[in-house]
């Protein structure tokens, strides 16, 4: 499997990897603008805009997109996350450069019909107020609100209803005039494909496009914080958050692995001790997550309102206990749950596309699989533990609280116990 990467006069980036033995492929086009480059007064419209894009374009109508690649067997879809905006689609070998015309048609071209917008205004509002259904959305949210409080980073991807009920075509517009510039345009693709193919396609469909500088989002600052609202719920969800490495600094694996070792599997620290030992919960996991100038490192437990308190005091108890004596071995079952993972999801083209594309947005280019994977060995177990000391003592932390959560502690307290 070779990857390939090449740019065109005006920016626009192109990276493949052809996967020999396959009959399909993925392909895509990551934007690099997400949540965090909105305004305050846009806050909601990348992820409006993506909706969008669905709707209907010059040359095809809202059903013809979906028909032209689901007529061959594929499917297309897109994201949004809060530093891209993802359009991609899957399909079998002979179709890839249908699959190309169509997603460069929906990015280049949207119409933005205003009965369109109406309509999907109101699946967007009814996709919020699902969200506000769900506990361990909600509690996501006002976790990343309290961590990056008053900036864009720390607000919602799917934006306030009032803000969505508010924006017009123009609104949309002017976000793709600020942030899809062909530097901002990473066309990815994995599989059965073609580099050669996709470059002269690239040329012909983004070479004529203008380059423009992107607007540079704001630096982030994790500014911790608490939110807790006490609801009348069957569980008491408990979201704490501690300031950790961004994508760029190579500390992100040690956090990686650590954030395994604690909470990443039925093996981890805390599933044992909060889950099998005490019986405190039925979900309870740590993750770490990036970005390109900062991270956190997430625990989240939903547990009864009259075992929060417990369950948050243990958390606390089993960060402090894992500087002190976490073993070579854990962190080498935590190494090898970390590049198995890694390593088994590339055998998916469309996680591979991704991998290319996030690499590119992070790097320029695409390390090879080789030292991603020595950085990981390269973590030992002194390092694990210095960063565990400092999640547990130093690190800054916000806390979210949502359900029957009036017994629970304050983020003041655990401060307290985390010093103690």
């Amino acid at each position: 499997m070779t990857v390939r990467q090449d740019q065109l006069k005006n920016g626009f980036r192109i990276v493949s990897e052809h996967m020999p033995g396959l009959q399909s492929a993925a392909i895509g086009i990551w934007v690099t603008a997400g949540a965090r480059n909105e305004r305050i007064e846009q806050n909601g419209i990348a992820h409006f805009l993506e909706h969008m894009a669905f709707k209907g374009t010059k040359r095809r109508s809202a059903l013809q997109i979906a028909e032209a690649i689901e007529d061959v067997g594929g499917y297309i879809n897109a994201y949004t996350s809060r530093e891209v905006t993802a359009y991609y689609a899957r399909v079998l070998k002979d179709d890839v450069a249908l699959a190309m015309d169509v997603i460069g048609d929906i990015v280049l071209n949207p119409i933005f019909d205003p009965r369109e917008i109406e309509v999907e205004r109101g699946v967007i509002l009814q996709e919020i107020g699902q969200a506000y259904d769900t506990p361990d959305d909600v509690i996501f949210d006002w976790l990343q609100e309290q961590s990056y409080h008053d900036q864009p980073l720390g607000r919602t991807i799917l934006g306030p209803s009032e803000r969505v009920s508010a924006f017009s075509k123009e609104d949309l517009s002017g976000f793709v005039a600020e942030h899809y510039g062909p530097e901002q345009m990473i066309l990815s693709a994995a599989g059965a494909v073609d580099h050669d193919a996709l470059m002269k396609a690239a040329e012909e469909m983004f070479g004529h496009l203008q380059p423009r500088k992107g607007l540079i989002a704001e630096a982030a600052r994790f500014t911790g914080g608490e939110a807790r609202q006490d609801k009348e719920l069957e569980q008491a969800h408990f979201a704490l958050a501690l300031e950790s490495p961004g994508y760029r600094d190579d500390a992100i694996y040690t956090a990686q692995i650590y954030s395994t070792a604690l909470g990443g599997g039925m093996s981890s620290r805390l599933f044992q001790e909060v889950r099998e030992t005490r019986g405190l919960c039925y979900t309870i996991f740590a993750q770490t997550g990036a970005y390109a100038d900062t991270g956190t490192t997430t625990i989240y437990a939903g547990t009864s309102a009259d075992q929060v308190s417990e369950l948050a005091n243990i958390t606390i108890d089993e960060m402090k206990r894992a500087a002190e004596d976490m073993t070579e071995e854990e962190v080498a079952r935590a190494r090898a749950q970390m590049k198995a993972g890694m390593l088994m999801g590339l055998e998916s083209p469309s996680n591979r596309a991704e991998r290319l594309a996030r690499l590119v947005q992070i790097w320029g280019q695409v390390p090879s699989l080789e030292d991603t994977v020595s950085k990981i060995n390269a973590v030992c177990t002194e390092d694990v533990r210095a960063f565990a000391e400092n999640m547990a003592v130093q690190a800054p932390a916000a806390l979210a609280l949502y359900g029957p959560v009036s017994g629970a502690p304050t983020l003041a307290e655990l401060q307290e116990r985390r010093a103690a």
